[in-house]
């Protein structure tokens, strides 16, 4: 169903079952998988992708082009996956360059006025709240939490299951399941709300605290919490989720307590 009112380019892809409502507008480009719906005033520009069963709230503006001033051309774009839910305002702009991709995950939620730039790869079921502003090339990993009004600069990392308080000031990496607030920002504890809520064990989130303690309460380095938790903690999947994040480079640093 596309309402009277909604200029759609003829060239643009859409699902089964897609519904456009008032005084939309989608480009060329824009493809809506099955069973999308846009409620009204939404803008689609650009390389702009969406998986099925979406939801896109009043004057949200997605696939418009980068901020960036390195920008030269091209057709970068814009993904989101399946079942995502994009609030009023919200504003996601596509990459800088020729080919690549700002990209949301599966059931993402964008509340209202919130703003992805260029590059961005958020991954599936964060929840980003109302407000906040996420700067170019920020990677936020599964089911992560951005409280509102609260602002990430460029090339952070943001580990799975982490959570932000509201008004935060984010400048350097968070790791996977860390419960962080303030500004500056600053590791409070581990989610253990969110590891319980996703069905962990006891054992599993006794896990998560130890890696915790490692970290930020045994005075070590970066470097030497590593070598701990590789050495003496048994393997598990939130063991190789934690390794892995804090084995990959740091533009950044990493957020401390």
């Amino acid at each position: 169903m596309i309402h009277p009112t909604a200029i759609v380019d003829p060239a643009c892809q859409l699902g089964a079952g897609v519904r456009i409502g008032p005084y939309c507008v989608l480009g060329p480009e824009v493809r809506l998988g099955d069973n999308c719906e846009l409620k009204s005033h939404v803008n689609l520009d650009g390389n702009t992708t969406f998986g099925a069963n979406c939801v896109v709230y009043p004057f949200a503006s997605i696939g418009t082009l980068t901020q960036d001033k390195k920008f030269k051309g091209g057709s970068p774009g814009v993904t989101v996956g399946e079942g995502s839910t994009i609030r009023e305002y919200v504003t996601i702009n596509t990459a800088t360059y020729n080919g690549d991709f700002t990209q949301v995950g599966k059931n993402c939620l964008l509340m209202g006025a919130s703003h992805v730039a260029h590059d961005c790869i958020l991954g599936d079921g964060v929840i980003v709240a109302n407000n906040t502003a996420i700067a170019g090339h920020v990677i936020i990993q599964d089911a992560a939490i951005v409280g509102g009004v609260s602002g990430i600069h460029q090339f952070v990392r943001m580990g799975e299951l982490a959570i932000i308080g509201g008004c935060s000031k984010v400048v350097q990496d968070v790791p996977p399941f860390m419960m962080c607030d303030g500004n500056p920002l600053r590791v409070r504890g581990i989610n253990k709300v969110g590891l319980e809520r996703r069905g962990d064990s006891e054992a599993e989130v006794r896990q998560v605290l130890r890696m915790y303690k490692i970290i930020y309460k045994e005075n070590n380095t970066m470097r030497q919490a590593v070598e701990i938790i590789r050495a003496e903690l048994e393997d598990s999947r939130n063991r190789r989720v934690m390794l892995h994040f804090l084995e990959h480079e740091s533009n950044r640093g990493y957020t401390r307590s």
